[in-house]
């Protein structure tokens, strides 16, 4: 399931990146490629269907094969007709723009190139939005799958408010992939440990990239694990807009809550000069912090916050930070309070008009390279604590 079933796939992106092409497929027949790039939904009432206009359009990653609407609890699923934008020259079964039932879950469509010679499968589905009842959210990292594309790394999933599971959950173990593609896989920056505070945890480590990752100036991989999605096209040529942080949110975030060890690295590490030498008078720390925005600005355009702006974008409202996250050998217990700077809207919240992002990396500062090789930081039993229904 979930196969990219052409030869020009991850890895050939993965190569593409590698050697800095500005376009993965500049010198390769047109006709040989069978991705979708984008998929809209017409409706005559969209604001009966979605809770945002702008929800009836998704942009395509080129490593997405699973395309999930999210809509209101009482959307009529049973007659849409999803309409497509191919890669040049691509053919799409069920046909573009032909009416489905997705009350019944995914509807799989499988699109063939121009030449006949490739195909890709898609899954597209529509999730009734279910207002989360429980005024605490509780993320333990006890589902967690090696990711079913590459089965090199490891991926996490959270549980839905119905009690299934679902994919908030991103992290850089595929833009590592990149520089290694023959790692380990536990030897990936995020991966799982079975002797948490209760039950599994979290491993995020900062990784040395090797000889591939020095040659391009990003000679580390901080470990990290966040709500968003990561941008495989950005991973290596522009890493900060490959992290994309948030996802649609329903409640009022007040407290995060959790257990955590540290342990640094011997050796803090920058760039200078294009070369990766030793700070002497610098020692790594981790990251722990959430943070709740307007998913859309002033004239109604979408807003993600990305790893340029995570902490400083004008559409955040609130943030909850650790202060430091130092060296403990023992599981110890943090709890952040949210700090709002601007007033909710209520008709926004309701409408799911935010975003909520929780970041968790091993090295603070490792979105610019720069962090100790070896530091750890394990995370488990967090719970997002929200002001309670009036």
């Amino acid at each position: 399931m979930f196969n990219i079933l052409k030869p020009i796939g991850l890895t050939t992106i993965l190569l593409c990146l590698a050697i800095g092409l500005s376009s993965c497929f500049k010198d390769e027949p047109l006709n040989a490629e069978c991705d979708i790039e984008q998929v809209s939904i017409h409706v005559a009432n969209p604001n009966e269907v979605f809770f945002q206009v702008t929800d009836t359009l998704k942009q395509v990653l080129y490593t997405d094969s699973v395309i999930n609407f999210n809509v209101r609890s009482h959307a009529d699923l049973t007659a849409l007709a999803p309409r497509f934008v191919l890669t040049e020259g691509a053919t799409i079964v069920p046909a573009n723009g032909s009416i489905q039932d997705f009350s019944q879950g995914p509807v799989t469509y499988t699109v063939t190139s121009q030449d006949g010679q490739w195909h890709r499968r898609y899954y597209v589905s529509f999730t009734p939005v279910m207002v989360t009842v429980s005024d605490t959210l509780t993320y333990d990292f006890e589902h967690f799958e090696l990711d079913s594309k590459t089965q090199h790394y490891y991926v996490w999933h959270n549980t839905l408010a119905d009690g299934s599971l679902g994919n908030d959950w991103a992290s850089g173990n595929l833009g590592y992939y990149a520089s290694d593609m023959y790692a380990a896989v536990d030897s990936y920056p995020t991966v799982p440990m079975a002797d948490g505070y209760d039950g599994y945890a979290v491993r995020l480590t900062t990784r040395d990239t090797g000889p591939f990752g020095r040659q391009v100036g990003k000679p580390i991989a901080a470990g990290n694990l966040y709500i968003g999605e990561f941008d495989l096209t950005q991973g290596l040529s522009k890493p900060l807009l490959a992290t994309h942080f948030g996802l649609p949110f329903g409640k009022r975030p007040v407290k995060l809550t959790g257990y955590y060890k540290y342990k640094r690295g011997p050796k803090f590490m920058v760039l200078r000069d294009k070369q990766f030498v030793e700070d002497p008078n610098r020692q790594d720390e981790g990251s722990i912090y959430a943070v709740f925005y307007r998913n859309h600005d002033a004239q109604g355009n979408p807003v993600m916050l990305l790893g340029d702006d995570v902490q400083t974008n004008p559409n955040i409202v609130a943030i909850a930070k650790m202060p430091k996250v130092d060296d403990t050998s023992q599981w110890t217990p943090f709890e952040i309070e949210f700090n709002y700077s601007k007033e909710i809207v209520p008709e926004a919240l309701e409408q799911f008009g935010y975003n909520l992002t929780i970041v968790f990396a091993s090295s603070v500062k490792g979105d610019l390279f720069e962090g100790a090789i070896d530091s750890e930081l394990c995370i488990d039993k967090v719970r997002l604590i929200c002001s309670k229904e009036e």
